[in-house]
């Protein structure tokens, strides 16, 4: 297996293709994701995503690298993580919403904090809405992690309404918050593309997830939000693509991954974007 993904994209798609509106089997689902595992692009995935809803029947298979999503009270998280591990998945990481729009995510964050700190070697994700009490749960991530627990955000970045796009200028303004706060992140909703773009179908604007990885390189080397906001708004690929052709060996700073229901699209663009070789040696 070739290794020709750069260090900059190592594990930055998340298998998502049993979230919804899928309607795939874990089996076919696990297959599927072997392939991506036996290909060239390997090092470009992450984990399968696998709903906390659909354990209880079937199970992953041995081995087989997973991250637990809480479509579930957070109550009942803990014991769907120890059916997973007692199959033999091995599994990176939870991703658990602590509040809709609109409430306060503080009593969420609690619940998952025990999470987090009953196993401190489980990254535990925390999806916050970008809303009210964003900042203040921001401050109880960070005070989390001081006292060496692996918990930190994750955002959606779009969905089935307007107001759940965020502006440039909003998102940026969280990314340079996670900056100043050293956290790392994950992004869900919206990010098929690398590239900013209109659907024609909806008339949203999406966020690319290569606008993304430039804005968050932009930030960690300490732009401010107007600045970062500008790359996320770019619509062109020549100011991403630079700086990751740049950095393509270095770590992936901040922006941890995100999750795509077909990893092979984000793979293709990066290839197309000369990013990623094609499996050329």
């Amino acid at each position: 297996m070739s290794t020709l993904v750069p260090t900059l994209f190592s594990g930055l798609v998340d298998d998502a293709s049993l979230l919804p509106p899928s309607f795939i089997s874990l089996p076919d689902a696990e297959a599927k994701h072997g392939e991506h595992r036996a290909a060239w692009f390997a090092r470009l995935l992450g984990p399968l995503l696998v709903p906390a809803s659909l354990i209880g029947g079937e199970l992953p298979a041995r081995e087989q690298p997973v991250a637990l999503i809480g479509d579930v009270p957070v109550g009942a998280l803990p014991a769907a993580l120890e059916k997973l591990r007692a199959a033999g998945a091995v599994v990176f990481h939870i991703e658990a919403p602590v509040a809709r729009r609109g409430e306060d995510p503080q009593p969420g964050l609690t619940a998952l904090r025990a999470l987090a700190g009953n196993d401190k070697d489980l990254d535990v994700y925390a999806e916050i809405p970008l809303s009210w009490g964003l900042l203040g749960a921001l401050d109880t991530v960070a005070e989390c992690r001081a006292d060496g627990m692996r918990l930190a955000p994750k955002f959606r970045v779009g969905g089935l309404a307007a107001e759940l796009f965020p502006t440039p200028v909003e998102l940026a303004a969280v990314l340079c918050a996670c900056r100043d706060r050293e956290l790392p992140f994950r992004l869900a909703a919206g990010l098929r593309h690398a590239i900013r773009h209109t659907d024609p179908e909806t008339g949203f604007t999406h966020h690319g997830f290569l606008n993304v990885l430039a804005a968050s390189i932009l930030a960690t080397d300490g732009a401010e939000v107007a600045e970062v906001a500008e790359v996320l708004a770019a619509t062109h690929p020549l100011p991403l693509v630079e700086p990751a052709r740049m950095r393509r060996e270095d770590s992936r700073p901040l922006f941890v991954g995100f999750g795509a229901a077909n990893v092979v699209e984000p793979l293709t663009e990066l290839v197309r974007l000369g990013l990623i070789n094609g499996g050329q040696q």
